[in-house]
């Protein structure tokens, strides 16, 4: 087989039991961060557009949750909802290594098509390690140039989503290749948006999540797509890639599990600033400066931060502030933590922005080359008295050789529903205590 037909055999067959318990404790984990995040999207003027379009396209009864909402829709219309919510907060995992964010497509997805389809919740989590796999492997093939353009998670996370879902479906290997074709010739996602703060990124994972679930209902009733919409000549990596690798499409296929490798966010921002951020906050601590002892802070960083990050000067809105490299250091410096209160009530202080303009980034090839498998965060601070002072962090917080616990996800998701008023302690506890036990739930019902 070829890596595509390879790829989707391994999607439409993948089932509960030949997951490790590992993956299975992790892809819980990851589930309910996503949940936090979803939570967390409520009243955002993006995501309430994009919930207001799915509203008045119907199906108003459906079978499936818009959690913002805590009304029902149609599986398309809610998968629509939910990937939009949960991406606003930035707070949403990421995997390094495809510079991908996987929960924000395949989560919306699973969860709206397994609600419909009665599906149990090992079921939910085989596939939502399908969708991983699938999307994670296609964001490594397409590669770094790809990423430069296009918003891998609105591209790679379409497959991803249909990956998802086809698994639900119980697609055979053949019409997963169709869902593919499918959801790869419906790719989108373009950066673009950061230099005007437009509400894209919402737009490309809520198209994503439903694009993909459309993909594979499509294939279940016998609608074809490519065969090789990844790797052929007029394929995805020909029109968005210029170092595409099709080995990594089918890199350990069973046996190292790209899901386990994901990263929860720390920080509410681009996790490209992360690593800068905890870098700086380790120098802070270690020789207790305070913001007005810093004269310049220079980060070292990879091509990918500058490319995503570069364009955003000025930023004008909070969203656009958290893809301010210097906005998110003057956070960290003035409050240890750049979280959704820090960005909504300070992104615009005299102060922060005193401190952002004193923050540049600067290429560095050691971060460079360990790009994207890992991302180094190393600053320089100058201070007003002269000093110079490094700082190094090889594992931000959150990745998974630094990962959030158990009890650090719980908090995480208390602090966003509290921060949107999506739900109350007491209703976010019991739906994240609940999800712990998700494999054992014969039925996917309301999470909220």
């Amino acid at each position: 087989m070829n890596p595509s037909a390879e790829l989707a055999a391994f999607a439409a067959g993948l089932r509960f039991e030949h997951i490790p318990a590992a993956v299975v404790r992790k892809t819980e984990d990851l589930l309910v961060d996503w949940f936090a995040s979803a939570v967390a999207g409520k009243g955002a003027r993006p995501v309430e557009s994009i919930v207001r379009f799915a509203a008045a396209m119907g199906a108003g009864e459906g079978a499936s949750e818009v959690i913002v909402t805590r009304g029902r829709s149609s599986p398309y219309l809610a998968a629509m909802a939910n990937a939009a919510a949960s991406h606003f907060a930035e707070q949403d995992d990421v995997h390094n290594g495809s510079v991908f964010h996987p929960a924000t497509v395949v989560f919306p997805a699973a969860v709206a098509a397994a609600q419909a389809l009665g599906a149990s919740g090992a079921q939910l989590l085989a596939a939502g390690v399908a969708g991983y796999e699938v999307g994670i492997r296609v964001g490594e093939f397409l590669g770094r140039s790809h990423y430069k353009v296009f918003h891998t998670t609105g591209t790679a996370g379409t497959l991803a989503a249909a990956a998802a879902v086809g698994n639900l479906l119980g697609l055979d290997a053949q019409q997963m290749r169709h869902a593919f074709g499918s959801a790869g010739t419906q790719s989108a996602g373009l950066w673009e948006f950061l230099r005007t703060a437009a509400d894209s990124k919402q737009l490309h994972t809520a198209h994503a999540a439903a694009a993909g679930l459309m993909s594979a209902w499509l294939a279940k009733d016998g609608f074809t797509g490519a065969d090789r919409i990844l790797d052929g000549p007029q394929g995805m990596a020909a029109g968005m890639s210029s170092d595409a690798d099709p080995a990594r499409l089918t890199d350990g296929l069973g046996a190292r599990w790209a899901t386990a490798e994901t990263s929860f966010k720390y920080h509410a921002s681009c996790r490209h600033t992360h690593p800068a951020a905890d870098a700086l906050a380790h120098v802070l601590r270690e020789y207790r400066l305070q913001p007005q002892d810093i004269a310049r802070v220079v980060t070292h960083v990879h091509q990918g931060a500058i490319d995503v990050l570069g364009p955003v000067t000025d930023p004008v809105t909070v969203h656009q502030s958290k893809f301010s490299m210097g906005t998110v250091l003057a956070l960290v410096a003035r409050f240890g933590h750049a979280g959704l209160p820090e960005f909504e009530r300070h992104f615009r202080d005299p102060d922060t922005v005193t401190l952002r303009d004193k923050v540049q980034m600067a290429l560095d090839r050691e971060v460079d080359a360990a790009y994207p498998r890992r991302w180094i965060g190393k600053v320089t601070v100058h201070t007003v008295d002269g000093g110079t002072l490094q700082g190094r962090v090889d594992e931000p917080k959150g990745d998974p050789g630094n990962t959030l616990n158990r009890d650090e996800l719980t908090a995480k998701a208390l602090q966003l529903a509290s921060f949107s008023g999506g739900a109350s302690d007491e209703e976010m506890r019991s739906a994240v205590e609940r999800l712990w036990h998700v494999a054992a739930w014969p039925r996917v019902g309301r999470l909220l």
